[in-house]
Order: structure tokens, then C-alpha cells, then sequence
């Protein structure tokens, strides 16, 4: 993932699988997401994945995003459709944004920063490496797409509140510290905020 010199995402095509199928039916895309995630769908075409059972989203526009995954902030997966960007987040996640936006002191401020909880649902993006009915493995215009692909067991892991006595944010397997909500919602709020500013300062004529 790259930005181009005004700023705009350009986003990489996934690399396609190996053998002479490069390509996933909807029949197959939902079952990666069903039997191999274990998450749960909404019906379609196109298949969709239901916020607020294992997950909540984040979502903020793209060049806001592609600043912040450029940072330190440990995020869960990402992915990106057309002009947005979701970083999922713990189940629970989408109700505390509002007040954590104003115990962060952002409270007020324009910020294009939502979340998408219980109800909600989002395109899911073609799993990682494949495209549904593309042999060739490109990537549809505004398609949604996996910046940072999820893996079996990836929820235990999604960024949430801290635990009390427990450090921030939840615990790998090896005991080290996981993705942190408050950290990655005060990251977003910057990051969005700049990218307001910069698309609302002019930009120098290019000379030739």
C-alpha cells in the first residue's frame, strides 16, 4: 500500500493463489469466512459480514487510515473499500467511541470517524490472494479488499478496552501486550484530523 505524490490510496492487488484456478466462487468465499473464521454473514450478493458478534469496526477515510497503519499503533486486521478504511476492534468497541472521543478531548470535533457495532455489517473483502470470478486476480475499481487479513483466532486478539490489573489491552498467547482500543481511537482521531487540515490546505503547483 502506497500513497501517490497528492495523496491519494493506491491500493496493491491481493497475489493470487497458487495453481491454475486464481479465482474463489461466492459458494467458496463464504465458506472461508463461515468455516474457516468461524464469522457470521449476512446474505448477499455481495456477501456481507455482520458487525457486533465477533467484531465492531472502525471506520475513517483512507488516507486517514493509510497514516495510521504507517505508525506505532498495534491495529487487528484492516482492510480498505474504495474511499474507507476498517480496522476491526473488539465486540463492544463501536459503543465506546463517542466516549472515548470525548474523554480524549476530540468531543465536538469533525472528524469523519464512525464505528459499526451490533446491527451493522459491512462488504466482506475477498479473501486474502483471491478474487470471486477474476482468474486473471485483479482487483475490482472500489473493491473492498484485506490491507491485514484476519486469521483463525484473530478476535481474542482485536483491539479493546484494558482489563483492569491486567496492563493495557488483551494478552498473545506468549503474554505479550495486544492492540489497545483507547490507543488506536486517540491514533484515528490525529490521524483524521490532520488529513481534514491537509485536504483543506492548497497544494503547491507542480512545475515542470
Amino acid at each position: 500500500m502506497v500513497l501517490d505524490p497528492v495523496g491519494s490510496l493506491r491500493v496493491p492487488s491481493p497475489r493470487p493463489a497458487p495453481g491454475p484456478d486464481r479465482y474463489v466462487s461466492r459458494y467458496e468465499w463464504r465458506e472461508w469466512y463461515e468455516r474457516t473464521l468461524g464469522w457470521t454473514l449476512a446474505g448477499g450478493p455481495p456477501v456481507r459480514l455482520v458487525t457486533g458478534v465477533t467484531f465492531d469496526v472502525l471506520e475513517l477515510p483512507a488516507d486517514a487510515g493509510a497514516a495510521l497503519l504507517r505508525g506505532p499503533v498495534v491495529t487487528g486486521p484492516v482492510a480498505v473499500s474504495g474511499r474507507r478504511m476498517r480496522f476491526l476492534v473488539a465486540p463492544g468497541g463501536a459503543e465506546e467511541l463517542d466516549g472515548l472521543l470525548d474523554w480524549l478531548e476530540w468531543g465536538g470535533v469533525a472528524l469523519d470517524l464512525a464505528a459499526l457495532g451490533e446491527g451493522g455489517s459491512i462488504t466482506a473483502p475477498a479473501p486474502p490472494g483471491l478474487m470471486p470470478g477474476r482468474p486473471s486476480g485483479e482487483v475490482p475499481q472500489g473493491a473492498a479488499v484485506w490491507l491485514r487479513p484476519p486469521e483463525p483466532g484473530c478476535e481474542a486478539f482485536l483491539p479493546a478496552l484494558p482489563v483492569t490489573g491486567r496492563g493495557t489491552g488483551p494478552r498473545t498467547p506468549r503474554g505479550v501486550v495486544g492492540p489497545d482500543l483507547v490507543r488506536l481511537v486517540a491514533a484515528a482521531a490525529t490521524e483524521c484530523h490532520r488529513a481534514r487540515l491537509r485536504r483543506r490546505t492548497p497544494q503547491p503547483l507542480a512545475l515542470s
